[in-house]
């Protein structure tokens, strides 16, 4: 038998990779949480006990900063009294959240950002916004329900979440009432009545075929809601595709190692649409590295090991994940876990966080960065949801964008045809010609008209 020839020499071989590259797969292990001295007995079957974590979860300020006396100073428990007044979230963090912030630097660090409002940082709204920003009751044919996109509806089936994140875009509707006595919450708390509604409007409406079920998060559905809701919602003949949206396994994936019931029903409604080939999969939330910790893995492990497909859209926050090395980080994370990216959503103009927003530009940028890291299906798109109800469009498919006054302006051909959608970037990220412009209120319509306009020039 004839030898293969030896290879004399390899051309084009790629360097030995720098291990820094690899960082995504270094996941926090480890009793972590007894760095807060209230678990610092609590034992490592306690803490993976999702009825411990939800027991255990924090909706009182005073608690909350409580439990981070001594490790914290006195000036920060100030600073996020007095955050926490001036907030249109109430508080709701759970142990395992609380655990993975860094305390010893809580006034950077990302996940404090997005659930602890510190006064301090607090910055006035942009004069544009609006408190149902994106107009989903205006597209609401029924309550809870949204059908903006032709073949797509949302269903709200609850307002309540195991956390509740300052930056919600339905802080108009989600969680408990707040200080603010001008800020009068909508409605949607689980309830079949309304449900019935959904169910009969969806199934009246035959060119609807995928339905987004979410809240309110669809992990405080009960084990039996999860099975109605999906079994429903099945049982319909033009739908073909439904997601369970949750920020669950970023805040709580203990529900997922210990809640047989409720991730049997999960998988149960998984299997049967696959059984009848349609596809139920879960949407997930994760807008940190710092997220996705050896918990986390264990947890969509066993997802995975049940062949649910799971898929991240995260929200782009300035001092989260705003910077190239964050979500870099977080888009190959997600994929080391088996979470597909799918979209990276530019800030909504929400209430009470215009410190957390930033610009179009940046999330272009971030764009052209992340594309190339890893492979195309793992790859996000970064979209804007545009306000009045435009729906997600590409961050680059602006018709004009005009960077001193943080005006952009989209069209929605297939949602809304012939209307222009404006989205504002934050006011103090501007340059200082366009932070003038908009200190004058007489000026706020004359950049409407001009951005609207030269949008309008670059069609004809």
């Amino acid at each position: 038998m004839e030898s293969l020839p030896i290879l004399q020499e390899v051309k084009n071989v790629r360097p030995p990779v720098d291990p820094a590259t690899l960082s995504h797969r270094n996941l926090l292990e480890g009793d972590f949480w007894r760095r807060i001295p209230a678990y610092a007995n609590v034992t490592e079957a306690e803490f993976l006990d999702h009825k411990w974590q939800m027991k255990q979860s924090i909706t009182k300020v005073d608690k909350l900063l409580a439990a981070l006396q001594g490790i914290v100073s006195p000036g920060f428990i100030s600073d996020a009294e007095a955050g926490f007044k001036a907030a249109p979230m109430a508080v709701r963090v759970s142990p395992y959240l609380l655990a993975l912030i860094d305390w010893s630097n809580p006034y950077e660090d990302p996940l404090r950002r997005q659930f602890v409002p510190l006064s301090s940082s607090i910055l006035s709204d942009h004069p544009k916004l609006k408190f149902d920003s994106l107009n989903e009751q205006g597209d609401a044919p029924v309550p809870g329900l949204t059908h903006r996109y032709p073949d797509k509806a949302l269903f709200l089936a609850l307002d309540t979440c195991p956390v509740y994140c300052r930056f919600c875009t339905r802080s108009y509707a989600v969680g408990p009432d707040v200080e603010q006595e001008e800020l009068e919450k909508v409605s949607l708390k689980a309830n079949k009545d309304r449900w019935e509604s959904t169910f009969a409007y969806i199934a009246t409406r035959p060119e609807l075929e995928d339905i987004v079920i979410s809240g309110g998060d669809s992990y405080n559905l009960r084990a039996d809601q999860i099975s109605e809701i999906g079994n429903r919602l099945l049982d319909i003949p033009n739908v073909r595709r439904m997601r369970f949206a949750t920020k669950g396994p970023a805040v709580m994936p203990q529900k997922l190692l210990t809640d047989d019931e409720w991730f049997g029903a999960l998988v149960g409604v998984v299997k049967r649409g696959r059984a009848m080939a349609k596809e139920v999969v879960l949407h997930t939330h994760f807008n940190h590295p710092n997220e996705i910790t050896g918990i986390t893995k264990r947890a969509l492990d066993r997802l995975h090991g049940e062949g649910v497909i799971v898929r991240n859209q995260s929200v782009l926050q300035r001092g989260v994940n705003d910077t190239v090395e964050a979500m870099q980080t977080l888009v190959k994370r997600c994929a080391y876990v088996n979470v597909q990216p799918y979209y990276v959503y530019v800030h909504d103009l929400v209430k009470g966080v215009e410190e957390l927003r930033t610009t179009v530009e940046t999330g272009a940028m971030l764009e052209k960065s992340v594309r190339g890291t890893t492979a195309g299906f793992n790859t996000p798109t970064f979209v804007v949801d545009a306000p009045g109800g435009g729906g997600k469009r590409g961050v680059h498919s602006y018709e004009f964008y005009d960077r001193t006054t943080g005006i952009s302006v989209f069209m929605a051909p297939s949602v809304k045809p012939g209307q222009y959608f404006l989205y504002y970037d934050p006011i103090h990220l501007l340059p200082e010609a366009g932070q003038r412009r908009w200190a004058d209120p007489a000026e706020h319509n004359k950049m409407v008209q001009e951005a609207l306009d030269k949008a309008h020039a670059s069609r004809h």
